[in-house]
């Protein structure tokens, strides 16, 4: 049996509609959590079953019974983390190449959800499940700065900022080549490969649109270090941006060709080396900063010395 916490509210707002009202109440609570509640029955207006969208009136009494989160899935692993920041809301890690972000066919186990939930003793439930909010995604093989939500308000309100371009995301990676003009914009749409489903691709048919900016930071002879800034966060985005300009990432097996080269790359040469957003309670700017991972600074020092 849930353990039932029960909490009475008096509408002050006319003809506002239920899940946005309740969701100003107890703003802990997504609209969309608000609205699962609701169809399960656990809200009721004026002692009476009630819909999403129905409008509420100024003396109407909502009342709602929350259960108790359910333990998430995926089980708790105890994996090592970089932690870059830590409180109460949020977790920013700097998350190695290789790591899995979720549990999926084929990784059930040995993600970065599964580390989470053994680091994080204090997460008080999203969606219903005591489960860490993925806000964002790495790749696999990309390495970086990544930040999660703890509880549910934080989920809301860092998602809202990553959809609302509040944030500011930075990378870093090492191109075949060195663009042209040595910055510049590409801008385009993004949506799944007409043919290869698996990949995706630039100016498709019912894609959505990605916008990154570049600069070269160090030009290296046949590739360069390039920072990537990105104004969306479109699967695989700076991968299928600088391929289609012509500037593969190294290493990136997806996106990249083949090339004569004594350089070689265990993995995408692609790092997301900072993250700017607002803190979910506070609103304060923060940034976080993660170095250059072992890897790309071996390859850049074996670019360098061929370069010379």
């Amino acid at each position: 049996m849930d353990n039932i916490r029960l909490m009475e509210k008096i509408a002050e707002q006319s003809e506002a509609r239920l899940d946005m009202w309740l969701a100003g109440v107890v703003p802990e609570h997504s609209r969309s959590r608000w609205q699962s509640l609701i169809k399960d029955g656990r809200v009721t207006v004026n002692g009476a079953p009630c819909k999403a969208n129905q409008k509420i009136h100024a003396g109407d009494r909502a009342e709602w019974s929350l259960p108790e989160p359910t333990p998430a899935t995926p089980q708790a692993e105890d994996i090592s983390l970089d932690v870059l920041y830590e409180d109460r809301n949020m977790i920013v890690i700097n998350k190695p190449a290789g790591l899995v972000v979720h549990p999926a066919v084929g990784n059930e186990t040995g993600t970065l959800v599964n580390a989470l939930l053994h680091r994080c003793t204090d997460l008080t439930g999203i969606g219903g499940e005591i489960r860490p909010g993925i806000v964002h995604r790495l790749d696999k093989d990309t390495s970086g700065v990544m930040v999660v939500a703890k509880n549910e308000m934080a989920m809301a309100e860092l998602s809202r900022q990553f959809k609302e371009r509040e944030t500011e995301k930075e990378y870093l990676t090492i191109v075949w080549g060195v663009p042209y003009g040595k910055r510049g914009t590409v801008e385009t749409t993004i949506g799944r490969h007409p043919i290869h489903r698996k990949k995706m691709a630039a100016n498709v048919r019912n894609g959505r649109d990605a916008v990154s900016h570049f600069e070269v930071i160090e030009p290296l002879g046949e590739a360069s270090l390039v920072r990537v800034k990105i104004e969306t966060g479109r699967t695989h985005q700076i991968r299928v941006h600088m391929a289609h300009i012509k500037h593969p990432v190294i290493g990136d097996t997806v996106y990249g060709r083949g090339r004569a080269s004594t350089v070689k790359a265990d993995r995408q040469m692609l790092h997301a080396a900072q993250l700017s957003l607002n803190h979910p309670k506070t609103g304060k700017r923060l940034t976080f900063k993660a170095p250059l991972p072992a890897d790309m600074e071996a390859l850049l020092k074996q670019l360098r010395t061929a370069h010379s």
